[in-house]
């Protein structure tokens, strides 16, 4: 079960970088008309918490690895970021399947899973609806994309 979970966050990320590549650079900007973060500010807003959580629970496994700024919100920032702590996160899944425990998270490794799928879904649509509403829809085959587990 434990390998599953660990595969079922990978194709989460996988789909997370399969929405950014869809993502037109300059659309990066985006926000919705209830303001907010922009679209780019969202996927860094991800990988910052993922930073902030491996920081927490597991130091070491965010070494080379730093916050992204909104500065410096690139494309290619956003996506080598994603991967690297995508793969740091899977590794901190990995060890708390084995001590049965993620420090600071309770009550269990498989809801700290549940916990971190759900809070970088929670954004995606975010992301969609920021892009909607600032008149840059994401193409159908990419919203039908996005369910599209077993291929990603």
């Amino acid at each position: 079960m434990q390998e599953q979970l660990i595969e079922s966050w990978h194709i989460h990320n996988r789909i997370n970088l399969f929405l950014l590549d869809s993502v037109a650079e300059a659309h990066l900007s985006d926000t919705a008309s209830s303001k907010g973060r922009t679209v780019g500010e969202q996927f860094a807003h991800i990988h910052n918490v993922r930073l902030m959580w491996l920081k927490a629970a597991a130091p070491g496994l965010e070494k080379d690895q730093t916050k992204i700024d909104k500065e410096s919100i690139t494309k290619k920032i956003l996506t080598l970021s994603l991967k690297a702590s995508g793969e740091a996160v899977a590794q901190l899944l990995k060890q708390g399947f084995v001590q049965n425990k993620v420090k600071g998270f309770e009550p269990h490794p498989s809801a700290f899973f549940g916990y971190l799928i759900s809070h970088e879904s929670h954004h995606r649509g975010q992301i969609v609806l920021s892009l909607r509403q600032a008149g840059h829809p994401v193409d159908k085959k990419v919203l039908f994309g996005l369910w599209e587990w077993g291929s990603r």
